[in-house]
């Protein structure tokens, strides 16, 4: 038992060098969208102090309205552009509808109201496009389809896909705009500033009510690139909500404040799941991908809980 356990998968890493490429590889891809779903959340708790309960199905939201736009006729270019449209007046609506009203309320306040948002996207998401899974307009976006192999010494053979080396890229540079952005730029500051203390936030002129509206878009614009990214790699369904709270794991990793955090809690938890499925995932009857994660983040949770790249808090008693 403590063979199969502590050295048989490293035995069988180094007899299958090609192999495990291909699972680093493909934990990699998964770490990288992880990562980008977790972006979103990050923008909105740097600008409210809030977890956003919607983010996931913003994912999902964002990708049906970009297919459903385009099976009704309209150029899948614009159809995007439309979309983003879309994205706009959502974040336009819940700062006026939503956030607004709830300004200087308990955290536990603007929670439950990002639960009640989330069924309300659900409801209207269903009601608009329907229940069915829907197929990624990924052709039509000019995504790259496909898969390139590459040889590993005289038998062995990585294959990488097209998609996936398109999402990892896209996902690179979402996360190094959002970088500049939120240090470099005037806007960016204030959003760190309103995150630290909305009463201060008031006193020094940034309007709460402008700032929450430019970060819901910024949310909705990653959800949007997650929805398309995910989509394509299998379909645009609302299972891709439940995908979606992988994102809180990989918070729990790098820190809800963090980026960088962000993406290194998403390579963390990605490689961790496609390792631990494919090499001692038959000893415990498979299935490690649905789990370990949460393993993973309780584990930090009981030694680091403000994670990787996470504020320490003190406060004072």
């Amino acid at each position: 038992m403590l063979y199969d356990i502590f050295i048989d998968p490293f035995v069988q890493m180094y007899d299958m060098p090609d192999f495990f490429l291909q699972v680093l590889w493909e934990g990699f891809v998964a770490g990288i969208l992880y990562a980008l779903i977790a972006l979103g959340f990050v923008l909105i708790f740097k600008a409210s102090g809030v977890f956003n309960f919607a983010q996931g199905i913003m994912v999902v939201f964002a990708g049906l309205t970009l297919v459903g736009l385009n099976e009704n006729g309209v150029p899948a270019y614009l159809a995007l552009i439309l979309t983003i449209g879309v994205m706009g007046v959502l974040a336009y609506g819940v700062e006026r509808v939503v956030m607004r009203p709830l300004v200087n309320q308990p955290d536990i306040i603007l929670l439950m109201a990002t639960i009640g948002l989330t069924y309300f996207l659900v409801g209207f998401g269903e009601f608009v496009f329907g229940g069915e899974p829907k197929q990624m307009i990924t052709e039509q976006l000019g995504l790259p389809t496909g898969s390139t192999a590459f040889e590993i010494g005289e038998r062995g053979l990585v294959i990488l896909q097209h998609i996936d080396i398109a999402a990892a890229v896209i996902a690179v540079l979402m996360v190094a705009a959002l970088g500049i952005f939120f240090n470099k730029t005037r806007i960016g500051r204030a959003l760190r500033a309103v995150a630290d203390d909305h009463q201060a936030a008031l006193s020094v002129g940034i309007s709460l009510n402008q700032i929450w509206a430019i970060v819901w878009f910024a949310a909705g614009l990653v959800a949007l690139a997650t929805g398309i990214m995910w989509g394509a790699r299998s379909d645009v369904s609302f299972a891709l909500e439940i995908v979606a709270f992988k994102a809180l794991p990989v918070l729990i990793l790098g820190g809800f404040t963090s980026i960088p955090g962000a993406i290194v809690g998403g390579l963390i938890i990605g490689f961790g799941e496609k390792i631990g499925e494919l090499y001692w995932g038959g000893l415990v009857g498979g299935g490690i991908e649905s789990w370990l994660a949460y393993i993973i983040a309780l584990v930090f949770l009981l030694f680091r809980p403000q994670g990787l790249f996470g504020e320490r808090i003190i406060e004072r008693i």
